[in-house]
């Protein structure tokens, strides 16, 4: 009698076709009762745990292509994993196929072109190291563990934000794997409609196998953080907005509410000025020059320890529940909702970040990439992170209470790499004005909408 595999989704599976998926793989496949099945189904965010009924750890573009096809032929639901980073955890589903682009870690960089191609596995820590190995570098997740993928896929905000775009902006082209099992090369002049819905829309329309970035010369940047006492933070936020609207594009800063560890609550405004440093002294010299500040730790350093500087506050394996939105203006009465909910957080990992996007981000158009919010220039975060899952809902109701009160001095635009599961009219916040043209190549790439576990853009046919 022939072993059944159970899922809502497929009815049944038999061993065979399990069996004969497996054998055209190079990677592995896990099923639940295999070693390797466990770690492989975790992701960054622990509130998430779901079990696939099947796990395709792929080796290259021939896996993928395999697995969807596989998916497609059994009805199988179909996560996609990159660096399993996104705090919605879309990363990974229960019963369905789980298509892990984890082992893919190629990277090559061309020093000449100053361009490189790397695979959906790799994580922002692993291109910055090779590209910084030639005084290199693109725009980049700021915490290292976040993979390229779904990064790049979603916009990606990073320190060179300022000076050189989103990371969408900075790329050149991909290798995607489509919903009808063709394996696409999208560029400028390469199924260029695609190429559009893949920056700022990626998920819905395929897999990357493959990326390429432009990169561009990054070497020592005067990088660090001054920060101030939370009864300061009123007066040190009105100052940041100011100072800010002024920046040059070389210079890209953050305004965070944290704690340090020793428990005392603070306001960081974090500085990355990527361009010649005698001029970022005489940029940064207001900054530092304000107030009294507990710390100041600019300095120059290389761009891969700016990179590291905030990421150990987000490890593996923590609680993770988060809250945003977009504005173009940082209010008195944002800044005094801000402050007076920090002033009570139930857990000190937990943040309140804004993240400064300005300079060329703001000179692309709306609709030259499927990323529309360009006209808004701080992206307002609420990081919910705590250790104890006991904690759930005392930190779940804190996180909603402050972005009720933050909300009404916020736009209706998100960024979706923000996002986890708030419903359809969010996810329509998050595209803005280009959401109907993506409905229609939604149409046209994905009819049946194969790729739906994500922020999810539904075809209308």
């Amino acid at each position: 009698m022939i072993a059944q595999h159970q899922t809502p989704a497929s009815g049944t599976l038999d061993d065979d076709a399990i069996g004969a998926f497996g054998e055209r793989l190079r990677g592995q496949l896990l099923r639940p009762e295999d070693a390797g099945y466990d770690p492989a189904r975790q992701v960054w965010n622990a509130m998430i745990d779901r079990r696939p009924a099947l796990i395709a750890r792929c080796a290259g573009a021939s896996d993928v292509l395999a697995a969807v096809a596989f998916a497609r032929e059994h009805g199988l639901p179909l996560a996609v994993r990159g660096g399993g980073h996104g705090v919605a955890g879309k990363a990974v589903c229960d019963d369905g196929l789980m298509i892990d682009l984890s082992p893919m870690k190629g990277i090559r960089v061309d020093p000449v072109a100053r361009t490189a191609r790397a695979e959906p596995g790799v994580l922002w820590e692993e291109f910055d190291q090779e590209a910084h190995a030639f005084g290199l570098a693109t725009v980049g997740g700021v915490v290292g563990t976040t993979g390229i993928a779904g990064l790049t896929l979603g916009g990606g905000q990073g320190w060179l934000t300022g000076k050189h775009g989103l990371t969408l902006d900075n790329l050149l082209a991909a290798d995607v794997v489509t919903a009808d099992g063709q394996l696409l090369r999208a560029s400028a002049t390469e199924h260029a409609d695609l190429f559009w819905a893949l920056r700022g829309a990626g998920a819905n329309f395929g897999i990357v196998t493959s990326f390429e970035y432009q990169l561009h010369p990054v070497g020592t940047v005067l990088g660090g953080m001054v920060v101030h006492p939370l009864d300061r933070a009123v007066d040190a936020l009105r100052f940041y907005r100011g100072f800010a609207v002024a920046q040059p594009d070389e210079l890209t800063t953050y305004a965070v509410l944290l704690t340090m560890p020793d428990g005392t609550p603070i306001v960081a405004l974090i500085t990355c000025y990527a361009g010649p440093l005698d001029a970022g002294e005489r940029a940064l010299a207001p900054l530092r020059g304000f107030g009294t500040p507990l710390a100041d730790t600019i300095a120059p350093i290389p761009y891969t320890t700016m990179q590291a500087l905030i990421g150990g506050g987000y490890p593996h394996g923590r609680q993770n529940y988060w809250k945003s939105g977009l504005t173009g203006t940082i209010s008195d009465d944002l800044i005094a909702a801000a402050v007076e909910h920090y002033g009570r957080v139930p857990s000190p990992f937990t943040a309140i970040a804004f993240a400064d996007c300005h300079g060329a981000y703001a000179r692309v158009g709306r609709g030259d990439t499927a990323y529309a919010h360009r006209d808004l220039q701080w992206d307002v975060n609420i990081l919910g992170n705590w250790a104890d899952p006991a904690d759930n809902d005392r930190n779940i109701r804190w996180v909603r209470a402050c972005h009720d009160a933050l909300e009404p001095h916020l736009s209706h635009g998100v960024y979706v790499n923000d996002l986890g599961d708030e419903g359809g009219q969010r996810v329509r916040d998050a595209y803005g004005a280009n959401h109907a043209r993506l409905v229609a190549l939604k149409n046209r790439y994905d009819p049946t909408n194969l790729f739906r576990l994500n922020q999810n853009i539904e075809p209308t046919v």
